[in-house]
């Protein structure tokens, strides 16, 4: 499944240096707003060393990693709802992601102007929400004044559907987020046609100057997001430029003497994970590894499905493995000799780090 995260920011937050650590892409990037009037979009792979093993212990011709399609969305400003800046049409890419990634600047520079006039991430965040908010109820109130005028003419009423619209109107008036709604299952399930800005999962990158960026999260910025429904996440577009042009020997020392065991774009790709609940499962052999996302929950036929709807639809048993459980035994035979690959059936429920192998009937 394609799992794709909007960034978006304030004119001169950092995003598209952060986009070009991500993608190793060339986004422009300059001084002044707007310098991304098209979204950038690219392709990035998720690190997961329990791939990278798996990798080694096969050593197949082709490893494929999950990955992540970023968007690189210009710059929002103050009254985007209402059409400031570049408005909709920015408002409009980011409804097609799956989830959203507010970067906010939290770091000094004279050289780059602020387009509030003084850096404060917490008033980043309310801005970006609020713009975000406005535009979601416009769309709400738009639909809503429809469902009721067909309510009127027709004697077949939705009545709970508007209820429901209602309910999403007043949350929104009162300056909140459709995420942090209390909704049913099938009360987000009817949402979803109205493709809601704030009803995504939400990731706040504080994009912080170097010596920071081995800091925690201030817990003012970790409870504003969590009050929005997200989670923080501290990082330097700054560092993660230069990371991305160094090779594995180069980028491991730099993150060493910065006191960093990872970069933290590894960090966004994990949190956009968690944040829409995915697993990853592995099919492994000699040809092939590769790695496979699934909702938390699917089932053996649903993962079957992921990779091929002949896999699903023929779907005969699933012989699973704990991923930790191959590697510490070396090899598929070793496994079955110590009786820890299992059957399972059809609404066996997959679990992170599962690898599996599909029988099925063509």
């Amino acid at each position: 499944m394609a799992l794709t995260v909007g960034i978006v920011g304030l004119p001169n937050a950092g995003k598209s240096t952060l986009f070009n650590a991500l993608t190793r892409a060339r986004a422009a990037v300059g001084n002044y707003p707007f310098t991304t009037i098209d979204p950038n979009t690219g392709v990035v792979p998720v690190p997961d060393m329990r791939l990278d093993r798996l990798a080694a212990l096969f050593t197949p011709p082709k490893v494929i990693p999950v990955t992540v399609t970023f968007t690189d969305i210009a710059g929002l400003v103050r009254g985007a709802s209402g059409g400031a800046g570049l408005g909709n049409r920015f408002l409009g890419h980011i409804r097609e992601a799956d989830a959203t990634a507010l970067v906010v600047r939290s770091f000094d520079d004279p050289d780059v102007s602020h387009t509030e006039g003084a850096v404060d991430p917490l008033r980043d965040i309310d801005v970006l929400e609020l713009e975000l908010q406005l535009a979601d109820l416009d769309t709400v109130n738009r639909r809503l004044e429809q469902s009721e005028r067909t309510a009127r003419l027709q004697k077949e009423k939705d009545i709970d559907f508007i209820e429901l619209l209602q309910r999403v109107q007043r949350h929104l008036d009162g300056g909140s987020s459709v995420r942090t709604m209390q909704m049913s299952a099938g009360e987000r399930a009817a949402l979803r046609e109205l493709w809601l800005l704030t009803a995504k999962p939400l990731i706040v990158i504080v994009n912080v100057e170097e010596s920071a960026a081995a800091l925690p999260v201030s817990d003012a910025l970790r409870r504003r997001a969590a009050t929005a429904g997200g989670e923080a996440i501290v990082v330097s577009a700054r560092i993660e430029s230069e990371l991305a042009d160094l090779d594995d020997a180069d980028r491991a020392a730099f993150l060493a003497d910065l006191g960093l065991s990872e970069p933290g774009l590894h960090r966004v790709a994990r949190s956009a994970y968690h944040l829409l609940d995915l697993i990853t499962f592995f099919t492994a052999g000699d040809k092939e590894v590769r790695a496979w996302t699934l909702r938390a929950g699917g089932t053996a036929v649903d993962a079957a499905g992921a990779i091929h709807t002949h896999f699903a639809k023929g779907f005969i048993r699933a012989e699973v493995v704990d991923v930790g459980e191959l590697l510490a035994a070396g090899s598929y035979a070793a496994v079955r000799d110590q009786g820890k690959q299992r059957l399972e059936g059809r609404d066996y429920v997959v679990r992170d780090g599962d690898v599996v192998h599909f029988r099925f009937n063509v």
